[in-house]
């Protein structure tokens, strides 16, 4: 009888073993495919992934992850803007069709990001998008330039563009700003920069959280939080969305501006 239980004992650890080898693999999927750029919209058995998920199943940073991160973080450090110091951080308005959020933009943690959003905001780069994933509890998901086309006469995917609506996710400013992966939180409002695996991949795809999300801390920049504006984005989280978590109905983002 003690031999038994001792083999069924020692089953039990090596299927605990697998499966713990095995969530690292499926948490990293999940999540790449929720919020890298270029990627096609994600389908119900990736989201089942992310809901089982949390921040014990993700892998652990390779040493090439932990080296970029270390230079981040030095460099954030090093380049801290006197405004940040003195508490008046850049601000940005940001037009919506379900009305207008703010936010102050951290450019004594990720100066690059900083600049990158204010520098495209003032091209008019974002003007005449739209949102387009919306993950309830997640996070809301623009500025891919793609979306600027694609919805039909309605403003519905009624009569959509599906060729173009197939290339919304996938677009950016042409180019790709280095990492610059900080201490700060994943939480409700807070800006962050959507990328492909590679850490030094981000653009101008951004997404704001829905919730506390802590297992993206550290392997994503954030770069901002919303000062104004809970009820927009709460109300953007509830639009309904379609397979793909594509809103059906354009969620507009209309234009983003500097606040001087």
């Amino acid at each position: 009888v003690r031999e038994r239980e001792r083999e069924e004992a020692e089953r039990d650890r090596g299927s605990e073993r697998k499966r713990e080898q095995m969530l690292p693999i499926v948490a990293t999927f999940a999540l790449s495919a929720l919020l890298a750029p270029g990627r096609p919209p994600v389908h119900a058995f990736q989201r089942h992934a992310y809901a089982r998920m949390n921040e014990h199943s993700l892998r652990a940073p390779s040493r090439r992850e932990l080296v970029v991160q270390a230079g981040a973080l030095a460099a954030a450090a090093s380049s801290a803007s006197v405004s940040a110091a003195e508490g008046a951080y850049p601000k940005i308005s940001m037009t919506t069709t379900a009305g207008t959020m703010e936010f102050e933009l951290w450019d004594d943690v990720a100066p690059g990001h900083v600049k990158n959003m204010l520098t495209l905001a003032k091209q008019g780069f974002f003007d005449g998008g739209a949102f387009h994933r919306i993950i309830p509890g997640f996070v809301v998901q623009g500025g891919d330039p793609n979306t600027k086309l694609g919805y039909g006469p309605s403003g519905t995917l009624d009569g959509a563009d599906k060729n173009q609506v197939r290339k919304w996710g996938r677009g950016g400013p042409g180019y790709q700003i280095p990492a610059e992966f900080n201490p700060r939180k994943h939480e409700f409002g807070v800006l962050s920069m959507a990328r492909s695996a590679d850490p030094n991949s981000g653009g101008s795809q951004f997404f704001i959280c829905l919730g506390d999300l802590p297992f993206l801390d550290n392997k994503y920049t954030v770069f901002g939080k919303m000062t104004k504006g809970d009820e927009v984005l709460r109300k953007l989280a509830s639009a309904k969305t379609v397979s793909g978590d594509i809103p059906f109905e354009r969620q507009g983002l209309e234009r983003i501006d500097q606040i001087q």
